[in-house]
């Protein structure tokens, strides 16, 4: 009886990778494993059919020379018969839980991630700048170029873990890996330190950046610089740095999303008969008509003088709240034509002042609804 093809065996391409083969043998084996199906005369014959397989395609020679020759390359090698093909059953069920956990090769780690919290002005905020940051951090040691070896010197594999990081103890059923204790998970051992980082391959520095805040950016917003964080161990690739906006209070603006809100006083006299006034705004002053009767509250719209959002789009409006302001220290005189000028108001006082009226009227309603209640 011919053999199958140790690719269809496998249930993969004949171009895949080595990733490929690994992962689909194990879970082959996890399912066809005698010892997940006693008495099973099928499954045992497709796991050592499978065994075969992977033993030949995961070595690159075999695998070779199996596509170019067929299964006349391995000649009669195959299925030894030594418990169940030299697999443990927990060989398997170590593999495919150190890939959920994390297994696999550890190595140096990557360099941790910083955190600068920056203050920055509303006027920078809205238009963007650039500001220089002093960060203290960790950077790659400049006379071993991070690797913690004296120059001319390099690690050395560490022989306890083959370089994986990693060793695995066994514990009943279930093979456990864990970090390896000589090398600490570098899977590399420094036997000739360099004396600049005494074999860590990075030392403390303050390092100086530019860094450019984007226009409309507001407190709460990160800007991300990649590989500027801590250097990471042994020549580990480094973490990032994120700078944390914050902009702070404006003594005449108050930022909502987009948009700029102000509140400005004006005279009662501007508001009753109308006027020009000057409005400040990020960009300088601007003109702004008062038509005559406007009342304490109105908000006018300067439309573009907000904040240019930071992903982009329209930029906001500058929301400007008139606040009519009651003078004070008043001369005789003064008081004297306030109190003429009341009296003309007074003739005809629901003309003058419909809102005061009609409020008085409905006072006047309510008091005598509750007398009535009486």
């Amino acid at each position: 009886m011919s053999k199958r093809d140790y690719y269809e065996s496998l249930g993969v391409s004949r171009n895949a990778s080595d990733e490929e083969i690994k992962k689909s043998y194990r879970r082959l084996a996890m399912k066809h494993h005698p010892d997940r199906n006693p008495d099973n005369q099928q499954s045992e014959e497709t796991f050592k059919e499978i065994k075969e397989a992977y033993e030949v395609l995961s070595d690159s020679r075999k695998r070779a020379a199996y596509d170019q020759f067929g299964h006349s390359a391995t000649g009669s090698a195959g299925f030894d018969g030594a418990g169940m093909g030299g697999v443990n059953f927990s060989d398997i069920f170590g593999d495919i839980f150190g890939d959920i956990f994390g297994g696999g090769r550890a190595g140096p780690q990557r360099g941790a991630d910083l955190r600068y919290n920056l203050d920055i002005t509303l006027e920078n905020a809205v238009f963007g700048t650039t500001v220089e940051l002093t960060i203290p951090t960790h950077v790659a040691c400049s006379e071993c170029s991070g690797s913690g070896a004296r120059k001319g010197a390099l690690p050395v594999k560490c022989k306890d873990c083959e370089g994986y990081g990693q060793v695995r103890m066994q514990q009943g059923f279930f093979s456990v890996q864990q970090t390896c204790p000589t090398c600490r998970g570098k899977g590399k051992l420094i036997l000739d330190p360099c004396g600049e980082c005494r074999g860590k391959g990075r030392k403390k520095q303050n390092k100086k950046l530019s860094v450019k805040v984007p226009p409309g950016v507001d407190t709460g917003d990160r800007i991300r610089l990649s590989n500027e964080g801590e250097a990471g161990e042994s020549g580990a690739n480094p973490g990032d740095l994120y700078v944390q906006i914050n902009v702070k209070q404006h003594p005449i603006f108050e930022r909502d999303g987009v948009n700029l809100n102000c509140e400005f006083p004006i005279s009662f006299v501007t508001a009753a008969i109308g006027g020009e006034v000057d409005v400040p705004t990020l960009n300088g002053k601007a003109k702004l008509k008062i038509p005559s009767e406007t009342q304490s509250g109105k908000v006018f719209r300067l439309r573009g003088m907000g904040v240019p959002p930071v992903r982009g789009g329209s930029t906001g409006d500058l929301l400007c709240k008139v606040m009519i302001e009651t003078p004070i220290n008043l001369t005789a005189k003064q008081k004297e034509l306030l109190k003429e000028f009341e009296n003309t108001m007074s003739e005809d006082n629901s003309k003058h002042s419909p809102r005061s009226n009609s409020w008085f009227n409905r006072v006047m309603k309510f008091f005598e609804e509750m007398k009535f209640r009486e």
